[in-house]
């Protein structure tokens, strides 16, 4: 290397770091040599921030979401650093409310990265403290090397799921129910109704949790190299100590945080004392480097290049109309119109391979639903193949989206299928009369007032709701067969309501592959004559900054999916919106009723409200 000759002005402040000047430098320059381009980099994976599974959809949520990282950015960015011979190790920092689907995609993301003969550690304070940590010691377990905290435990104890039943409080409140459901199994209306599971209700529910404990336990023998029966006998005695822990092989060391990083950092270098250890960066951070804004360029619209695989989200209650943001139960929302826009541009675009539809919902409208199922027949007779991966749910109306894709990808602990419908309302008239609320009803037509909450359906009117959700599920499990190549009478064995884990539905025909969004981007590749390397993945519609200032030209051109509406119309809002001016007390309780049980009020094709799992 030639000799380095600097202006004098700054000699003074650059030896002591370089060394004398005029040689080829000290090791203060080589390492300026590695960080212009050849450094060695250790992957941080800091989970404890909290994790997005709908990427932001605007420069402003961007900003927002700037410290939270997105699922999709980082199963991409551990593909690309698994292929980066800059990328020596990952470290894996876990904890928070990690969800079991979330944790299902991350898992084969690093066991991809795994595979690529990287290093890859895993640690925590504590897998759970005084709760379960079933999702964050299952992604552990995919891990080389797994810690723990000396104070710490691993909180693999099987999965539970929580159902809240209202009827006693409903009856102190005066209010009473009426709903419908098709069939046994469609048990969101038993959270009205029933003061305890019934037997297909229980019969469900403990199908779900068998199948996600059988998943934990066979995945955690699988990354840990152990036998089943020994990972289910330490299931049944946890939660564990470290200790113990330590002593089944379900964790390899015990320490602090200070202990994982000297262990990581020796065992990356190559024992040359003026090596420098590798630089630590955080996965989001790697892929998008660039500063504090970095992430923004991907806001920006870019020229046309190579093929794309294009991600379509679909998250949150479906509904008619435009997306309109925060719906009244939190978090996004999916208006039909929006969503057949985006299914439609991105079929219309000669850039665009295939697409793939991402789907975290808990359905909603009928009529918005099969508008959405007529979009993706419609892309797809169009010679672009479509393929749907769900997320945490995709059930009863995200199903319904989901049925007509050429393929259907779903994690093991997906919630999916409640081919079923319910529908009805809560009366609200003795509820008000307690506390001096007297509301009168003037009515033109003989069926104008037929969903007020002021009175019960008559037999008349209820002979027409039965009727209605007689006409929704045949209409429901019809297309289900044709879209799935099934005879009715299979399809309705697996129907009438159920919920199913996303291993249950692929061993019955309801979806196709298990995996996460990987899978389906390859599936997609594949229907596609392409392979991953020869396209780019890339979210559709891409985010422009300038879109609000840019009304588009038609319903067809692109810039018509950032259009949005007011929120998410439901049910329960209507009720609230009804009961709720100087109702006080009264008021309160149904707010609270209404967004800690999920009251089925999207429309005909909700899943069962709120099944935690933990």
């Amino acid at each position: 290397m030639a000799p380095v000759r600097l202006p004098d002005v700054v000699r003074p402040y650059l030896e002591p770091l370089l060394g004398p000047l005029g040689s080829a430098g000290g090791p203060a320059l080589a390492r300026l040599r590695r960080v212009r381009g050849t450094e060695r980099l250790l992957l941080e994976l800091d989970l404890t921030r909290g994790l997005l599974e709908a990427p932001p959809t605007s420069p402003v949520a961007a900003l927002r979401a700037l410290q939270t990282p997105t699922l999709r950015g980082l199963v991409t960015a551990l593909g690309k650093a698994a292929e980066d011979d800059a990328v020596v190790g990952l470290v894996a920092h876990l904890g928070g409310d990690l969800g079991l689907s979330a944790g299902d995609e991350l898992r084969a993301a690093v066991a991809r990265f795994r595979a690529s003969g990287k290093r890859a550690v895993a640690w925590a304070e504590t897998y759970g403290e005084m709760v379960g940590g079933n999702a964050a010691y299952h992604l552990a377990s995919a891990f080389e090397e797994v810690w723990v905290q000396p104070t710490g435990q691993v909180g693999l104890v099987g999965a539970h799921a929580e159902v809240v039943f209202l009827r006693g409080a409903l009856d102190k409140l005066g209010v009473t129910t009426q709903l419908g459901q098709r069939h046994e199994y469609k048990s969101a209306a038993n959270t009205f109704l029933e003061r305890g599971m019934t037997d297909p209700h229980r019969e469900m529910m403990t199908r779900i949790v068998d199948s996600v404990t059988e998943t934990l336990v066979a995945d955690v023998a699988q990354g840990r190299g152990l036998p089943a029966a020994d990972v289910r006998a330490a299931l049944e005695a946890g939660p564990l100590t470290p200790e113990d822990a330590l002593a089944r092989r379900l964790v390899d060391r015990i320490g602090y945080r200070e202990d994982v990083y000297a262990a990581v950092r020796a065992s990356l270098t190559d024992g040359d004392v003026d090596t420098d250890g590798p630089v630590l960066r955080f996965v989001e951070r790697y892929a998008k480097p660039g500063g504090p804004l970095g992430g923004l360029k991907d806001q920006l619209p870019s020229g046309r290049g190579r093929g794309v695989v294009a991600v379509v989200g679909a998250y949150g209650p479906i509904h008619l109309g435009r997306n309109g943001g925060p719906n009244p139960m939190g978090g996004p929302s999916i208006g039909s119109d929006s969503l057949a826009t985006a299914l439609r541009t991105a079929g219309n675009d000669p850039d665009v391979r295939a697409v793939v539809l991402r789907i975290d919902s808990p359905g909603g409208s009928a009529v918005a639903s099969d508008a959405v199922r007529r979009t993706v027949l419609q892309v797809r007779s169009e010679g672009t193949p479509v393929v749907a991966s769900m997320g945490a749910v995709a059930g009863s109306g995200g199903y319904f989206i989901a049925m007509p894709c050429d393929e259907v990808v779903a994690g093991a602990t997906t919630l999916t299928g409640s081919i079923g419908v319910l529908g009805g309302k809560q009366v609200l008239a003795d509820t008000l009369a307690r506390i001096g609320v007297e509301r009168e009803t003037v009515r033109a037509g003989r069926f104008s007032d037929m969903f007020s909450t002021d009175r019960p359906f008559d037999e008349e009117e209820w002979a027409r709701v039965e009727g209605w959700l007689d006409a929704i599920y045949d209409d429901f499990t019809t297309k289900a067969a044709q879209d799935r190549g099934m005879a009715l009478a299979d399809l309705e064995r697996v129907a009438r309501g159920r919920v199913w884990t996303g291993a249950d539905a692929a061993e019955r025909g309801l979806v196709d592959r298990l995996g996460g969004l990987a899978e389906a981007v390859d599936r997609a590749c594949a229907l596609a004559g392409t392979t991953r390397r020869d396209v780019d993945v890339r979210a559709w519609p891409k985010p422009n900054p300038f879109a609000a200032l840019t009304p588009p030209e038609s319903s067809e051109a692109p810039a018509a999916a950032y259009l949005t509406g007011p929120p998410a119309p439901s049910v329960a809002a209507a009720l609230l919106g009804q009961a709720g001016e100087g109702v006080g007390a009264v008021d309160q309780v149904l707010r609270l009723l209404v967004t800690h049980a999920g009251l089925p009020a999207y429309g005909a094709l909700t899943v069962p409200g709120r099944i935690t799992l933990r």
